[in-house]
């Protein structure tokens, strides 16, 4: 059976789904999907730290339930101005170091460019995914 690592971005695709269909991402419907196309063995979704956000905890704990290890990150704001995360250097040292496929699910006109160059395959986040 196929191994599965997944990796999220939890605020990239909170902004995304968001600003381009106004509605959230439906988190279970993702994990059944990807759990039928193999065995998921590692699933980390990396959130930003907020201490005194009492709707966070309450979302990180919807996604602890669902299967996820929740990994809190602090919030890096680039020397250009920019918030963009470095999922795209993950990948390629994902790809490179166990020779494995690599997928990435996103809102194609809000996903950079660099991450959808680092991934054999990208897919496109549709209604099917949206609550």
């Amino acid at each position: 059976m196929t191994k599965i690592a997944i990796f999220v971005d939890v605020q990239n695709i909170y902004y995304t789904t968001r600003d381009r269909f106004s509605k959230q991402f439906n988190y279970r419907q993702f994990w059944r999907d990807i759990s039928q196309q193999g065995d998921i063995v590692i699933a980390n979704a990396y959130a930003i730290a907020r201490s005194n956000d009492d709707q966070q905890h309450k979302f990180q704990k919807a996604l602890k339930h669902i299967g996820f290890n929740v990994k809190l990150k602090p919030f890096i704001q680039r020397s250009d101005g920019s918030a963009k995360g470095d999922f795209d250097m993950l990948m390629d040292k994902v790809r490179n170091k166990f020779c494995v496929e690599t997928h990435v699910y996103g809102v194609h006109q809000l996903t950079a460019q660099s991450l959808i160059n680092s991934v054999d395959n990208f897919t496109e986040i549709n209604e099917e995914f949206l609550l």
